[in-house]
């Protein structure tokens, strides 16, 4: 099974801790990690590019960060550029289908914080419904996602048990 991970991250090696040693992990068991901003960073996508890598990736994780209850900025280009109309979607819009999608986001705040009564009054599977939503129109498969929270305050064991569980995931 060919994985491929697209990590969307604005500064995933100077502004990062959780993503930077999740990517960094994933390399070095030998997955093919993308470093979506290094590729990108004036948001100008090589759309046939990153469909060809999509046609051949049979699990595509897609690794992030939520920022204001939202993800990343470039991720949603990508969304939008990328999954074209007759490729992604519509009536000859097959090159996704029965693909496994699995999301790995990280929050800042605690689990707790994302529940009706939490603090935020917002649910981390109401988050991510613009994301798993795509999947009724590509086709794809969407895997249990790895949720990582209380990263603001996650001491360095925690973290290696979460990098542990990941790369048993992916």
């Amino acid at each position: 099974m060919k994985t491929t991970i697209f990590t969307f991250h604005p500064q995933l090696k100077t502004g990062s801790r959780i993503n930077k040693e999740l990517a960094t992990a994933a390399a070095g068991a030998g997955y093919d990690v993308r470093d979506m901003y290094q590729l990108y960073p004036n948001f100008d996508i090589d759309v046939k590019t990153e469909q060809k890598i999509l046609e051949v990736s049979d699990r595509i994780v897609l690794q992030f960060p939520i920022y204001w209850y939202q993800t990343p900025a470039l991720m949603k280009q990508w969304f939008d550029v990328v999954f074209e109309y007759g490729w992604a979607y519509g009536s000859t819009g097959t090159a996704l289908q029965g693909k496994e999608v699995m999301l790995v986001a990280s929050f800042g705040a605690g689990q707790d914080d994302y529940t009706r009564n939490g603090r935020f009054h917002v649910t981390i599977e109401e988050i991510l419904k613009p994301i798993t939503t795509i999947q009724y129109l590509t086709g794809l498969t969407f895997l249990e996602p790895l949720i990582i929270t209380g990263t603001l305050n996650m001491d360095q064991e925690l973290l290696s048990n979460k990098v542990n569980k990941y790369l048993q995931i992916i």
